[in-house]
């Protein structure tokens, strides 16, 4: 097992400060926005000092009903061999829905969600985390989710959901201490007993992070500090099993170097005062063993298609998903009032992504952008990445004769051409509208 010590969430924002900050072991990056081609020459640095560099990635979906994406699979393994990585990471999460399985359009949440911790859901991610690490060059962990809503009829607690996936796969687990507090103030679940029911020797490093409480429900946002109830946590797990590693995340709002090194001690002082209690409890059990070695992986003749459950895991994730971003009816059994709050996050979340990914439009938009992507986010879902949901909502304003002012209907019809492209894209359903539509456009 790879010791990583502490580490920090590297960000174009920070990289300057990160380069600069004392007791940085490794650093965390992720995996979509680096090219391996073209290293930013600050992680460039950092491996010339000897940086552990790990990519995390956010958008392949092992916990949804298809087979991991091969070609998203080799960015991930080319990603790994560029950095020199010991490991690679993953979520345990789906991220899209519909297709084949389900003969229905395919659906973009643009965010992590939850999967339902039931033998059908583990079936289906065992399968597609053994393909992953059959395709990878370095071993994958796999991190626990925060989450808004809860799946019904669920089987297993979080600890044993993760305890029988490590079991059969052999795969490490990235332990978010923050989700764990995330779906304790959400889900009422006790991240203690999830703790417990860990197989502690699969740990590979813990993320820690801040988030903000909003009428009762708890956002893992990345944009505050970490506060204390995280760092209990993080003392809890620490006086159960040394971690590899730890690392801070902060993805928005990003402090002064000196308030961020300030969280980083906070952190190493969790860690401290974690080992001294197992320390404690060690000596007085007379039990020092050492948590070490990978946990058991079944044998090789238990691994099989688990077709019908893929279907069935399709269908359900299809239903919700379609609920949360195509104003369908929300499945029997969840929470109305959460899903709700789902649906408002989930625009929220790709409002945002899509003013980082097209800067542009919130400048030609001005104060009209936010209200203006929340609307066309109410009757539009994402089916592909955010780079095509810019052109999508840019598209859609100008049809309908958006923004009013002139200047700023020029200067994104401007934009969009631009980036569209000289032949109409051929998602489009017919060729005739594609060129109608653009038409329209260069009219106006």
């Amino acid at each position: 097992m790879v010791r990583l010590g502490t580490g920090i969430g590297w960000r174009p924002e920070i990289a300057g400060a990160v380069e600069g900050m004392p007791g940085i072991d490794w650093v965390e990056v992720v995996a979509e926005n680096v090219c391996p081609g073209h290293l930013p020459e600050s992680l460039t640095r950092l491996r010339g000092r000897g940086v552990t560099v790990v990519p995390h990635g956010v958008s392949l979906g092992l916990g949804g009903a298809e087979r991991p994406d091969e070609g998203r699979l080799a960015a991930l393994a080319e990603r790994a061999t560029a950095l020199g990585s010991p490991l690679v990471t993953e979520h345990i999460a789906f991220v899209r829905a519909g297709g084949a399985l389900t003969a229905s359009p395919r659906l973009e949440a643009g965010h992590l969600l939850p999967v339902p911790r039931t033998r059908d859901a583990l079936d289906v991610l065992c399968e597609n985390v053994r393909i992953a690490q059959d395709a990878l060059p370095v071993p994958l962990a796999v991190e626990n989710i925060a989450a808004l809503i809860s799946w019904p009829g669920e089987e297993m607690t979080e600890g044993q959901f993760l305890y029988e996936l490590a079991d059969r796969t052999g795969v490490r687990l990235l332990i978010d201490v923050a989700n764990l507090h995330t779906n304790h103030v959400n889900r009422g679940e006790d991240p203690a007993e999830a703790l417990a029911e860990l197989p502690l020797e699969a740990i590979a490093y813990v993320h820690v992070a801040g988030g903000v409480e909003r009428d009762g429900v708890w956002h893992d946002s990345h944009a505050h500090p970490v506060p204390g109830p995280v760092l209990d946590v993080l003392t809890d797990l620490a006086a159960r099993v040394s971690p590899p590693g730890v690392l801070l995340e902060r993805d928005e709002n990003f402090p002064e170097p000196a308030e961020l090194e300030g969280e980083l001690r906070a952190i190493r002082d969790a860690l401290e005062k974690g080992a001294g209690r197992r320390a404690e409890e060690e000596a007085r059990s007379g039990a020092a063993e050492a948590a070490a070695g990978a946990p058991p992986v079944r044998p090789e003749a238990e691994r099989g298609s688990c077709g019908p459950s893929r279907q069935r895991l399709a269908l359900a994730q299809t239903a919700l998903l379609s609920a949360l971003v195509a104003g369908t009816p929300v499945p029997e059994g969840f929470d109305r009032v959460r899903m709700g709050v789902q649906v408002r996050a989930l625009a929220a979340k790709r409002a945002d992504v899509v003013a980082k990914v097209a800067p542009e439009l919130p400048v030609i938009l001005g104060g009209e952008y936010r209200a203006d992507f929340l609307a066309y986010a109410q009757g539009q879902p994402m089916s592909g990445g955010y780079r095509q949901d810019a052109l999508d909502f840019a598209e859609h304003l100008l049809l309908a004769g958006r923004p009013e002012e002139e200047r700023a209907r020029r200067e994104l019809r401007d934009w969009w051409l631009e980036r569209s492209g000289p032949r109409p894209r051929s998602r489009r359903p017919t060729v005739r509208l594609a060129r109608a539509a653009r038409r329209v456009l260069l009219r106006r």
